[in-house]
This record gives structure tokens, sequence and C-alpha cells, in this order.
């Protein structure tokens, strides 16, 4: 029964059942879609064992299958419809999203509490890092500096690499202080 219903909603992106039977074939309908957006043989045989009619599993994996394929899960939606006027059986309509995804932007709050916060956590850690560092760029003086300036010039262009920058003339002074306090 899960099978032939799962069969008509892919034919017809959307069936009228009671509430049950709804709540039954969901798992069953996004398990299969999940299968078609791998789109290997493998899964076709799957879905194939389930759906046994070869032009739905071909219309899921060549018309379904691509709609949904930036979305993670969430593939049907169940609309409640009411009560069925026989026997009082709620009824509910179980269709496809495939509606395309629209992905959430990032507000503007979340990313300037956080900046400051990502800022304030690199000098800690360059400070900590910088004996190290003056022992590896004392042992190798003559090419290790034009490779680490070739690295470092693309990344001047980004906002990141400036940041980069900036914690770097902090760790430079930094250096001086911590030399300061070797002469004393």
């Amino acid at each position: 029964m899960l099978a032939n219903l799962a069969a008509a909603l892919f034919t017809h992106k959307s069936i009228k059942t009671t509430e049950t039977k709804a709540k039954r074939l969901r798992p069953v309908a996004e398990r299969l879609i999940t299968f078609a957006k791998r789109g290997d043989l493998h899964a076709r045989r799957r879905v194939l064992a389930v759906i046994h009619d070869k032009t739905v599993v071909h219309e899921l994996f060549t018309e379904i299958a691509p709609l949904v394929e930036l979305r993670e899960g969430g593939y049907t939606r169940i609309t409640k419809l009411g009560f069925r006027k026989g026997d009082n059986a709620s009824m509910v309509q179980i269709e496809l999203v495939l509606e395309p995804v629209n992905p959430k932007p990032k507000s503007a709050k979340k990313t300037a509490a956080a900046a400051p916060a990502a800022k304030a956590a690199p000098v800690e850690e360059v400070v900590e890092e910088t004996p190290a560092e003056v022992v590896e760029t004392e042992a190798a003086d003559t090419e290790a500096p034009a490779e680490v300036e070739a690295v470092d010039a693309p990344e001047a262009e980004t906002p990141e690499a400036e940041a980069t920058e900036a914690d770097a003339a902090d760790a430079d002074d930094a250096e001086a202080i911590v030399a300061e306090d070797d002469a004393k």
C-alpha cells in the first residue's frame, strides 16, 4: 500500500489521503527521494525494489531529484483538509515540496558581535606562538622569507588577510616586548 501511495505521490506530486496513511508514507517517500538524489545505479535498484513501475522511478530520478537537490530533507508537506463525510476520518493532502531552497541571510548583529571576539582570539594565539616563529625565521634566513612574502601577497586582497596583517603587527609588538624582557 505504501509503495502504491509513493508511486501516486511521485506521479501526481500531490495526493489526498487519510492522516494516518500520510504520516506512514512520509518517511518512505523521503527515503526514496534521498536515493534518487544519489542518482547511482545501486540507488535506482533500491528504489525499484519498492516501486515496481519503471516510469515512476524514471520520473523520480530525472524530474523530482534535480528539483530537490539542494534541499537537505523535508521533501514532503502534509496539510490538513478536514474530516471525511462518511466515516469522519481526518483527511490530509501530502505533496512534494519542489520550490527552490532560499538560503537564510546572515544577520548583521550576529556577524558584528562575532567579529570582535574573533579578532581578540588570534592575537593571543600569535603571542603564544611567537618564540617558535622567531626560531624558524632565524634558522632559514635566505629563501623562507621570500616564499612567505609570495604566499602572503595574494591574501592581502581579502579582509581576512588585512586582519592577519594587523595581528602580525601586534605580534611584532609582542616580540619587541619579549625581547626587552629578555634583555633585562
